[in-house]
Protein backbone atom coordinates (compact mmCIF):
# COMPACT_ATOMS: atom_id res chain seq x y z
CA UNK A 1 0.00 0.00 0.00
CA UNK A 2 1.22 3.66 -0.90
CA UNK A 3 1.66 6.45 1.70
CA UNK A 4 -0.52 8.21 -0.71
CA UNK A 5 -3.79 5.14 -0.04
CA UNK A 6 -2.92 4.99 3.40
CA UNK A 7 -3.31 8.99 3.61
CA UNK A 8 -6.61 9.04 1.69
CA UNK A 9 -7.97 6.41 3.65
CA UNK A 10 -6.84 7.88 7.10
CA UNK A 11 -8.97 11.19 5.58
CA UNK A 12 -12.17 8.87 5.44
CA UNK A 13 -11.75 9.02 8.72
CA UNK A 14 -14.36 11.48 11.16
CA UNK A 15 -11.77 14.01 12.19
CA UNK A 16 -11.99 12.72 16.20
CA UNK A 17 -11.41 9.00 15.41
CA UNK A 18 -8.62 10.32 13.20
CA UNK A 19 -7.19 12.26 16.08
CA UNK A 20 -7.61 10.06 18.46
CA UNK A 21 -6.15 7.10 16.11
CA UNK A 22 -2.83 9.33 15.46
CA UNK A 23 -2.39 10.35 19.27
CA UNK A 24 -2.16 6.30 20.47
CA UNK A 25 -0.68 4.95 17.58
CA UNK A 26 1.62 7.97 15.83
CA UNK A 27 2.51 9.34 19.14
CA UNK A 28 1.87 6.59 21.05
CA UNK A 29 0.03 8.18 23.95
CA UNK A 30 -1.59 5.88 25.99
CA UNK A 31 -5.24 5.86 26.42
CA UNK A 32 -5.12 7.54 30.20
CA UNK A 33 -2.76 10.46 28.49
CA UNK A 34 -4.82 10.81 25.40
CA UNK A 35 -8.30 11.06 27.43
CA UNK A 36 -6.61 13.52 30.15
CA UNK A 37 -5.02 15.65 27.40
CA UNK A 38 -8.94 16.52 25.86
CA UNK A 39 -10.61 16.48 29.13
CA UNK A 40 -12.90 13.36 28.35
CA UNK A 41 -13.60 9.63 29.87
CA UNK A 42 -10.50 7.24 29.30
CA UNK A 43 -13.89 4.61 28.27
CA UNK A 44 -14.41 7.75 25.41
CA UNK A 45 -11.18 7.00 24.49
CA UNK A 46 -10.83 3.00 24.19
CA UNK A 47 -14.87 3.10 22.34
CA UNK A 48 -13.45 5.97 19.41
CA UNK A 49 -10.01 3.54 19.47
CA UNK A 50 -12.09 0.40 18.69
CA UNK A 51 -14.91 2.01 16.71
CA UNK A 52 -12.09 3.53 14.52
CA UNK A 53 -9.73 0.66 13.92
CA UNK A 54 -13.17 -1.18 12.78
CA UNK A 55 -13.77 1.22 10.02
CA UNK A 56 -10.07 1.54 9.31
CA UNK A 57 -10.09 -2.44 8.62
CA UNK A 58 -13.89 -1.83 6.31
CA UNK A 59 -11.95 1.32 4.06
CA UNK A 60 -9.14 -1.01 4.19
CA UNK A 61 -10.42 -3.94 2.46
CA UNK A 62 -12.82 -2.25 0.52
CA UNK A 63 -9.95 -0.37 -1.10
CA UNK A 64 -8.24 -3.59 -1.63
CA UNK A 65 -11.23 -5.11 -3.33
Amino acid sequence: MSEETLAQILAALPEEQRFILTLYYVKGLSQKEIAKTLGVPERAVSTVIVSGKSRLLGLFTTDRE
